[in-house]
């Protein structure tokens, strides 16, 4: 039986007991597949790292489902308040300091009295936020530092057995993880540029965003070499060259292009997908058009220097 928004009702309610019991689930968003965990159980959270190898340094997001449940587990300067309430649900993550009494893992927030929180906006990963009764934290559902999944076969191919169940959505609309800012300090600072352009959060506060500030990553996607396909990549190729695999954009065609038309939204949503096919060609590396570095293009631009920086 199906329920309103399409999903298997046995599934969704194995995908509910696992989560409940501690297990980890990776389910849709509308940016990236995600994999999730009882936000509040410290053995569950710490299943993610192991799964992902992922470095505890590096903080988890934690979803709910509406700004009023994110409340009890952070401190909401007025910024925050605006933000929320223009993107929430959305492609935007705020990290804000720990509310006292906060029931999300510490290991989620490496240590730190601070907390990343979302609200995502596909049905789906609602629906298991609301039923599950608890924050869940989800960081993107594949193998640390390699490219994100947008579909669940991605999920699939990374992390096969190591999760214990895939909510499957469909492709996500965005195909970028979130916008990371923080408001843990007087100046709000973009940590990650996402499937939120900047100008559209500088609008909304008055006022630019700054960087990062020195000192711990107090959200994720702030590693030098990160979404890292096993090809290197040639990043702003203006020509083509002999046995490379090759992502077009716009006029800069290829077999595979992320936008014919020139759309950043487009382009955004095709990223991860594509890359993840041309890395399954087997080519040693991948060239890559120039992208306009304005609106998502900041974002898109971003993963392609952390897909293309030097490997540990």
């Amino acid at each position: 039986m199906l329920n309103a928004i399409g999903q298997d009702m046995n599934d969704m309610q194995r995908a509910i007991d696992i989560v409940r019991a501690g297990g980890l689930v990776a389910f849709p968003t509308e940016t990236v597949y995600g994999l999730g965990a009882d936000a509040t159980n410290d053995l569950a959270v710490a299943r993610i790292f192991e799964a992902k190898q992922r470095p505890h340094f590096n903080p988890l997001i934690a979803h709910v489902t509406d700004v009023e449940e994110a409340f009890a587990l952070a401190e909401f300067p007025a910024a925050a308040l605006t933000l929320a309430a223009k993107f929430w649900p959305g492609p935007l993550t705020l990290v804000l300091p720990r509310q006292a009494g906060c029931a999300v893992s510490l290991l989620a927030s490496a240590g730190l009295p601070s907390i990343a929180l979302r609200v995502p906006q596909h049905p789906l990963a609602l629906e298991l936020i609301r039923a599950s009764g608890r924050p869940i934290v989800a960081p993107s559902a594949n193998p640390s530092g390699k490219i994100s999944p947008t579909t669940a076969d991605h999920v699939r191919e990374g992390l096969g057995e190591k999760v214990a169940m895939i909510l499957d959505g469909g492709p996500c609309a965005v195909g970028l993880e979130s916008t990371v800012v923080s408001l843990l300090d007087d100046a709000p600072r973009l940590l990650r540029a996402g499937g939120l352009p900047r100008d559209m959060i500088e609008d909304v506060l008055g006022r630019k965003l700054q960087g990062p500030a020195n000192g711990p990553l107090h959200a994720p996607g702030q590693l030098a070499s990160h979404y890292a396909p096993r090809a290197q990549m040639r990043l702003n190729a203006t020509q083509w060259q002999d046995g490379e695999a090759r992502l077009g954009f716009s006029a800069m065609d290829a077999p595979l292009n992320l936008s014919r038309s020139g759309n950043l939204v487009e382009a955004a949503a095709n990223l991860f997908a594509m890359l993840h096919q041309l890395d399954g060609q087997g080519a040693a590396l991948i060239a890559v058009a120039p992208i306009p570095d304005i609106s998502l293009g900041e974002a898109i631009n971003d993963r392609l220097r952390r897909a293309a920086a030097p490997r540990a």
